[in-house]
């Protein structure tokens, strides 16, 4: 009796590892540049919707025209070329004599439609979003050899509230004098949930 017992617990204990073991490797993938991968129904709950309510403003043109995947940004609501042939320059500021400051000021000019925010330029080339699902765009924010070396919390940051990232929510009028369009979500709602998804973890969704 005494060995049948034991037999049976042994063969629970077996079972339950294999099932540990499996819902760990379907809750987590880390690939070669060590970018953990959580797929959705491993995640903690609330952090999906944070993530696309994140991606929502992340995907937009607000964010995505100067995150190009070339040395041309893109401006307007259709994405269309940079005006006047700028070009990215060595550093990502625009060529010696079309720099990005040139037109681009501190804030938005409603008199010209020139757009304007502290810092204003490009994004280097590594982090060109242009032609990327969302998940290829998590995945690129959270992966140092493509953010600047930047931690989670300092990502957190850096999306949350840096002036140029923000802008998206007050972008002026164009040189017409439509307004521009804003992102989808909320200024405040945005923020909460880049907050959310960092503090789960930072769950990156299949698609």
């Amino acid at each position: 009796m005494l060995k049948t017992n034991l037999f049976h617990f042994a063969i629970l204990l077996l079972i339950g590892g294999l099932a540990l073991s499996f819902a760990y490797t379907a809750s987590s993938d880390t690939d070669a540049d060590g970018v953990t991968e959580v797929v959705t129904n491993g995640s903690p709950p609330g952090a999906t919707e944070a993530f696309d309510k994140m991606m929502a403003v992340l995907t937009h043109k607000r964010c995505v025209n100067c995150h190009p995947s070339g040395d041309r940004p893109r401006q307007g609501e259709d994405s269309h070329y940079h005006n006047f042939g700028v070009r990215r320059g060595a550093d990502n500021h625009g060529l010696p004599a079309l720099q990005c400051e040139t037109c681009h000021q501190q804030e938005n000019n409603n008199f010209s439609g020139v757009p304007g925010a502290p810092e204003w330029s490009l994004a280097p080339l590594r982090m060109q979003w242009e032609g990327l699902s969302r998940v290829e765009i998590a995945r690129s924010i959270l992966d140092p050899a493509k953010n600047n070396g930047r931690s989670l919390e300092e990502t957190v940051q850096h999306l949350t509230e840096h002036e140029l990232v923000l802008w998206a929510w007050e972008p002026g009028v164009d040189a017409n004098g439509t307004p521009r369009e804003k992102p989808p979500v909320p200024k405040d709602e945005y923020i909460q949930a880049v907050k959310e998804w960092a503090a789960a973890g930072a769950p990156i969704p299949e698609k």
